[in-house]
């Protein structure tokens, strides 16, 4: 049974051809869309099993390009060499590390080492290991946390100020240093002093944009699993420091440089994946949808920036364990069904642009 499934019964449902409100305070105390949620589940249950024969091929080709672009911006003496094959690393390495979101959600036992593989290949690598988002992320699609102050992956930014929104990006470009520190200088540190040990663990152990929230210290198998990332990523970060002596700067400049232009590739993507309108009230899933964005075809560059499924980020908040490769013929089915002004069509957009214009000038606005 689903998530969703498991509130029909007991959601309350709007009138019948009529969509919900889709703006500002009105999304917290918008009726669910119970021919919405239904169809969602009815018209998807064959799709929901992962195929390792797409995540295998997609992800390993994804890091092997990353990986070989980087080296020859690394190698090359021409500038336009250099900048076009830090831009394809950037970019396909920002494909391989998309898939820590599929982490998250695919089934037990569905893609037997593929969490290993990925931390290996990416995770520990790119300074992303998988433990920063593993029991955070799901935290974001419970139904009482959505756009409250308990959710790690929500701030009301387009009901902010101006400036919030270039902040809002400097802090993903300035990323990797910062991640560099964490593991290389500050995880070591706290193994000898317990009051660090506790702070990292709370405040710098999650990929959240919430300050406010504060992440609890690991049990069980999540701790050993989040041990050994750790130790990984630590060892990685000091022999990127211990690098420069040997190998000059270069290197781990450019290293650096592709890290932030990935980053910030996914800190615009997270900017416009909602429209971030809740002010902290507790939210129906309708509401949640609706807060919600898909960008779905014909928009050209939506699978450069929004890779790995993530262009159809408001029907995965309807079907969070739906696998990548089967969002796009979900989206397919349910729109058709449900058809041009409905309330699933409301959270469609043309693309990028017209969202980013959209949540700056809510910015703008007089509060």
């Amino acid at each position: 049974m689903t998530a969703i499934d498991q509130r029909l019964d007991a959601a309350p449902s709007a009138p019948a051809g009529k969509a919900p409100a889709a703006a500002g305070p009105a999304l917290a105390t918008t009726p669910d869309d119970m021919a919405m949620l239904r169809a969602a589940v009815d018209l998807t249950r064959d799709l929901a099993t992962a195929r390792p024969g797409i995540y295998w091929p997609d992800f390993l080709a994804s890091a092997l390009v990353g990986y070989a672009a980087m080296a020859l911006a690394m190698l090359a003496s021409q500038g336009w060499v250099v900048a076009l094959a830090g831009l394809i690393s950037a970019l396909a390495l920002y494909r391989a590390t998309s898939f820590i979101h599929e982490l998250t959600h695919i089934r037990a036992g569905a893609l037997p080492g593929f969490r290993f593989t990925w931390n290996l290949l990416i995770g520990i690598p790119l300074l992303f290991p998988s433990f920063l988002y593993e029991g955070v992320h799901t935290q974001h699609h419970a139904k009482t946390r959505y756009g409250t102050i308990d959710d790690p992956e929500y701030l009301p930014l387009a009901l902010m100020k101006p400036w919030s929104l270039p902040l809002f990006i400097l802090v993903a470009a300035l990323a990797p240093v910062a991640f560099i520190v964490r593991f290389g200088v500050l995880a070591p540190l706290s193994l000898v002093v317990p009051p660090l040990r506790r702070f990292i663990v709370e405040r710098y152990s999650a990929l959240s944009i919430n300050p406010d929230y504060r992440r609890r210290a690991p049990e069980g198998d999540f701790a050993r699993m989040w041990a050994w990332q750790e130790a990984g990523t630590s060892l990685w970060s000091m022999a990127l420091i211990a690098s420069v002596p040997l190998l000059g700067w270069r290197p781990l400049l450019t290293y650096l440089a592709i890290l932030s232009v990935a980053m910030v590739a996914n800190q615009l993507r997270t900017l416009v994946a909602h429209l971030w309108e809740n002010e902290g009230e507790t939210m129906t899933v309708t509401g949640q949808f609706l807060d919600s964005v898909n960008v779905p075809p014909p928009a050209p560059l939506a699978a450069l920036w929004a890779p790995v499924g993530l262009r159809y980020h408001a029907l995965h908040h309807l079907l969070p364990s739906m696998p990548y490769h089967a969002l796009g013929e979900a989206h397919r089915r349910i729109a058709q069904h449900l058809g041009a002004g409905s309330t699933y069509d409301r959270a469609n957009y043309p693309g990028m642009v017209p969202l980013v214009v959209r949540i700056a000038r809510s910015t703008m606005v007089a509060r």
